[in-house]
């Protein structure tokens, strides 16, 4: 675990995301972009873009063969489909955090937990409508495979995945260096349905710095 000198007051952005709530920004390059988990637990579903190609998204494969590790942390290199470097992660006080779990859907809720689920609330709903409100040429087809900071997804023997209860805390954070411009898109979830967020989704908080001199 790495911690962080940078002071939340020399911030030039702060904001608060409510549980089930979306956020999508511009990041520039070498700006400081921190998720804060304020009360523990939460699950923070997160896509990043470069600002100039859409189409040139995160990517779970190239990043886990990159590094050799299938969860993130400090030093983790975020590259994107096409071996872009668009981030690096230079602080973390939870440990690690799940890129392979996904998101929640209306179709994953009804086929996880049962057919009455199927109408709550879902990150892949959270995504698209954050999208549409953006514009600049996204489209559903941009949501891909996404990082779940905070979310604690553990890898069995066999080679599949489990859904355990979180090992974040109140106030820890991730913080990442853009390597170039980059677009973050946010679902901060509310799934009720397994124990990621102890079944309470709660608020995150998203910072920005500008270049450290």
């Amino acid at each position: 675990m790495t911690t962080s000198n940078l002071d939340p007051a020399t911030a030039i952005y702060n904001e608060t995301i409510l549980p089930g709530d979306g956020w999508m920004r511009e990041i520039p390059k070498n700006h400081i972009f921190r998720i804060t988990d304020l009360e523990g637990n939460q699950a923070v579903d997160t896509l990043f873009f470069n600002a100039f190609d859409p189409d040139d998204h995160y990517c779970p494969q190239q990043t886990i063969r990159s590094q050799k590790n299938s969860f993130l942390t400090t030093g983790s290199r975020l590259l994107s489909i096409r071996g872009t470097h668009l981030l690096t992660i230079i602080a973390d006080t939870c440990g690690r955090h799940d890129t392979l779990g996904g998101a929640c859907a209306a179709e994953s809720n009804m086929v996880r937990y049962a057919l009455q689920k199927r109408h709550m609330h879902n990150c892949r709903d959270t995504f698209l409508l954050q999208i549409a409100r953006f514009g600049r040429g996204f489209t559903k087809r941009h949501i891909t495979n996404n990082i779940n900071f905070f979310m604690n997804v553990p890898l069995t023997s066999e080679g599949g995945l489990t859904f355990a209860d979180g090992i974040s805390a109140p106030g820890k954070y991730v913080e990442l260096r853009a390597e170039c411009d980059v677009i973050c898109l946010i679902s901060n979830c509310a799934q009720l349905n397994n124990p990621c967020n102890a079944y309470n989704p709660t608020p995150v908080q998203v910072t920005i710095w500008p270049p450290i001199s």
